[in-house]
């Protein structure tokens, strides 16, 4: 079954042939498409204040893909782009050339209700989307009024939360 999946993108390194961070997440979307996630939506990239340790300021935005594929497969798939754009897997909170993360895909919950907050590793919708401006910001633009499945507020509603 298809649905739209939600996905933020971060980078602060340029790489060979995008030499700047939103040069290289003005790239993604082709990439997304030809790996099989037609793109229905994109934001406007925007420069943001790093989260965690002092560094580079980031370019970020948001992107909507129409997907049959499950959170660990689409998951998978996000890895695999990231790779190809050159993201070596480092230390946390470090410098990327892109990162991918699944903001949420229509209403699904992964890896369910009751493993939602103590699971490690994948969970949808992102556990921290509700709490970052950065994500919001972008959200906003292409899905404003996406529901959290587990928190009950749109888009809108969150981003105004932080403000």
């Amino acid at each position: 079954m298809e649905r739209i999946a939600l996905l933020g993108l971060g980078s602060n390194r340029g790489r060979a042939g995008q030499r700047t961070p939103a040069a290289v997440l003005a790239a993604v979307p082709a990439a997304l498409t030809a790996a099989g996630l037609p793109v229905v939506a994109v934001s406007r990239i925007r420069a943001t204040a790093p989260l965690g340790p002092r560094q580079r300021g980031f370019a970020n935005a948001a992107v909507a893909v129409r997907t049959a594929l499950s959170p660990t497969e689409l998951l998978a798939a996000s890895k695999q782009i990231e790779r190809a754009f050159g993201r070596r897997r480092g230390r946390r909170w470090g410098p990327r050339v892109l990162d991918i993360d699944i903001l949420g895909i229509g209403e699904t919950i992964w890896p369910g209700r009751l493993g939602w907050r103590t699971t490690r590793g994948l969970a949808v919708p992102h556990r921290g989307l509700h709490l970052r401006r950065f994500v919001l910001d972008p959200l906003a633009e292409i899905a404003p009024v996406w529901r959290h499945p587990l928190i009950g507020r749109s888009v809108r509603q969150l981003r105004a939360a932080l403000r």
